[in-house]
């Protein structure tokens, strides 16, 4: 049996990347998957079997370390956030609420700011004191100073290339953050053209919504249709301060075990709130998305 990875679906055929030769099989997938319920993904690990590149049988599924439904992605490493500075306007809580997303999913999150070319004074200074934040808390917080770098292409792809090696990557961002300037940065080759929907990678108006998976950078840039799934439908409440690493490593100072830092009693994250190590804002995006979990409706 050979051994690959999935690296685009489509139309019912599964593209494996072949581990050893890096050839690409085009397969379907064994009936068995169907009546099991299981779906295979681009991004899984499998097991196959092809006597040519166009006529072969998935076989096997390896276990997945996580996996995203929308888009339909698994074994993800890394993921990029691109926030810009204005239009859309930086938001600490968008921000947190895909840090949310990836944290639960074990997925190294990177946050990169756009835009800051055109930001006055005084946001680019607010965007270097969150900076200090987040790094402290242990996110790569990306800004580029573009008025004091020569070859800003050359910098960007010397800024991520160590953070995308061997590594699957998405990139997430609201409409006109960035992520078609950020990639054609990475890749020129991808020609995305900004503020419009990309062509060159099945992105037409009328082509199929895919996910495909394309080599940058030594790794592998997942290129999606986009997220949405912001709605931490599978978070319990009692797992949204993991998702907070500032939060989880005071998690055991806490008076009682299982505290939700909300209205208990001798609570050591709200201690830290009130001592500045951790920053009040980061606490109430907290109690926000607490509140919407804690305002779900059941699940039968």
């Amino acid at each position: 049996m050979q051994e690959g990875q999935i690296t685009k679906a489509l139309s019912g055929f599964y593209y494996i990347t072949d581990g050893t030769d890096k050839e690409v099989y085009q397969t379907r997938g064994r009936g068995v998957f169907r009546l099991d319920g299981v779906t295979p993904l681009v991004g899984d690990y499998v097991g196959f079997k092809s006597g040519n590149l166009e006529e072969g049988t998935l076989l096997e599924i390896k276990p997945r370390k996580n996996e995203l439904v929308r888009p339909p992605i698994a074994n993800v490493d890394t993921g990029v956030i691109i926030a810009s500075v204005i239009d859309p306007v930086f938001s600490t809580q968008l921000l947190d609420r895909f840090l949310v997303m990836l944290e639960y999913r074990n997925i190294a999150p990177i946050i990169y700011i756009s835009k800051l070319d055109i930001a006055d004074e005084e946001t680019a200074q607010e965007i270097e004191k969150y900076k200090g934040i987040y790094e402290e808390i242990g996110y790569p917080f990306i800004t580029i100073d573009v008025d004091k770098v020569d070859d800003l292409k050359a910098e960007i792809v010397h800024t991520f290339e160590d953070y995308f090696e061997d590594k699957l990557v998405v990139f997430i961002g609201q409409s006109g953050a960035g992520k078609s300037t950020l990639l054609n940065y990475l890749n020129p080759a991808f020609d995305l053209k900004t503020g419009e929907t990309s062509k060159s990678l099945g992105r037409g108006r009328h082509t199929t919504r895919h996910v495909e998976l394309l080599p940058l950078l030594g790794g592998l840039f997942a290129d999606t249709p986009g997220f949405s799934a912001l709605k931490f439908e599978d978070i319990e409440v009692e797992e949204l301060s993991s998702c907070f690493p500032e939060m989880w490593a005071r998690k055991d100072d806490c008076r009682f075990r299982g505290c939700l830092h909300q209205n208990e009693p001798n609570c050591a994250i709200k201690k830290a709130v009130d001592e500045e190590k951790i920053a009040e804002f980061r606490y109430k995006n907290y109690l926000q998305i607490l509140k919407e979990l804690q305002e779900r409706k059941p699940k039968y």
